[in-house]
């Protein structure tokens, strides 16, 4: 694996957990009662993103450094997931 692919895989990773972290004990303004005008009731009164980035950032490092292990160590590779046998038999060379 590259240095590309790895960051590129850990900014995958780290995006699909966000997205779990983001809406985890988030007040709405209609809950604060604290409603800004302009803005809907269920709008969050404080995002904390910079908090939920670290919590993230936090999950997202060993959930990485598991799937890298496992796709350098060649336990599951591409032709494991090619259902439809298109890849052909592996080809091993002297």
């Amino acid at each position: 694996m590259a240095i590309t692919s790895g960051i590129v895989l850990f900014m995958v990773i780290w995006s699909m957990v966000f997205f779990i972290v983001l809406p985890l004990r988030m007040v709405s303004q209609g809950d604060a009662g604290e409603i800004v005008p302009g803005t809907h009731a269920s709008a969050p009164a404080d995002g904390q993103v910079g908090r939920k980035a670290k919590i993230t950032t936090y999950w997202a490092l060993p959930l990485w450094c598991i799937i890298t292990a496992v796709i350098l160590s060649g336990v599951i590779s591409v032709r494991d997931i090619d259902m439809f046998d298109r890849m052909g038999p592996a080809v091993v060379s002297d």
